[in-house]
């Protein structure tokens, strides 16, 4: 896995969030809201099973982190909650069709923070395939679908 943010084209619609000191972030990090402050994916709790926290995670979603912060740091970080902007990412090895559902991958009792697996379930997705891949792969251009922006595709982030 390549810890980068691999942008690729589209409107990037960055927002300043703010960060706990304990949180290390990496750009391209797939981040949530906890409570007032972002977080990493990969620290998101785990309750009872892969689909119950990942339908979990998209409630909460935020986008994709632009800028690191290590342990200490408590600076404000820039977050592309875009449903417009492409990005590369890490996928787990599949054929891929344009619009196919992704959410994160899991990590043991965790999920990973900047790789993702196609899923069936839309409650439980994050994001969708902007590319066709025919034959198995493991990197894919994707939206994502922010539960923060109103016009994200994400059904937690109607207002109302």
């Amino acid at each position: 896995m390549s810890n980068r943010l691999r942008f690729r084209s589209g409107q990037v619609e960055l927002h300043k969030l703010r960060v706990d000191s304990g949180t290390v972030l990496e750009a391209g990090d797939l981040v949530y809201l906890d409570t007032d402050d972002v977080k990493p994916a990969s620290d998101f709790t785990w309750t009872t099973d892969l689909a119950t926290t990942r339908g979990n995670f998209a409630a909460v979603f935020l986008g994709v982190c632009h800028q690191p912060s290590a342990s200490g740091d408590t600076a404000d970080v820039s977050i592309d909650l875009s449903p417009l902007a492409v990005y590369e990412f890490d996928v787990a090895s599949s054929t891929f069709e344009v619009g196919n559902m992704v959410a994160p991958a899991q990590n043991s009792s965790a999920l990973h923070k900047q790789t993702l697996q196609k899923v069936a379930t839309a409650a439980h997705a994050i994001g969708r395939a902007a590319e066709y891949k025919a034959a198995a792969s493991t990197l894919l251009r994707v939206q994502f679908a922010s539960g923060f922006h109103t016009a994200s595709s994400n059904v937690n982030a109607a207002i109302g």
